[in-house]
């Protein structure tokens, strides 16, 4: 596996919605990540909810945090709602912030 992903992962952590106090990760909103061999940093992701307020600014930090690691020249973020998220998609510790358990 390119390590690059693991760095694109890490940025990725600093990336909030701003009405949920936990990162885009491990809310389980980021479905794939992937680096081709271009140097290009391709993310599926998705939202909470398809009607998003925030939507375009949580696409545009995620390819900047792509774009924020040594080695990535060009970043791709693909919005899908296939399968919706929900709160099983988060992390233990997302839930445990959030009080879902």
């Amino acid at each position: 596996m390119d390590n690059r992903i693991d760095l694109i992962i890490e940025k990725m952590k600093d990336v909030y919605d701003p009405e949920i106090p936990v990162n885009i990760y491990d809310l389980g909103l980021v479905y794939n990540v992937d680096v081709d061999e271009t140097n290009k940093a391709n993310i599926i992701m998705t939202l909470t909810a398809p009607g998003c307020p925030v939507a375009d600014m949580l696409v545009e930090d995620t390819r900047q945090a792509a774009l924020a690691v040594e080695g990535i020249e060009d970043a791709h973020v693909e919005l899908t709602f296939e399968p919706p998220w929900d709160k099983s998609m988060m992390s233990e510790e997302a839930r445990l912030e959030l009080g879902f358990f």
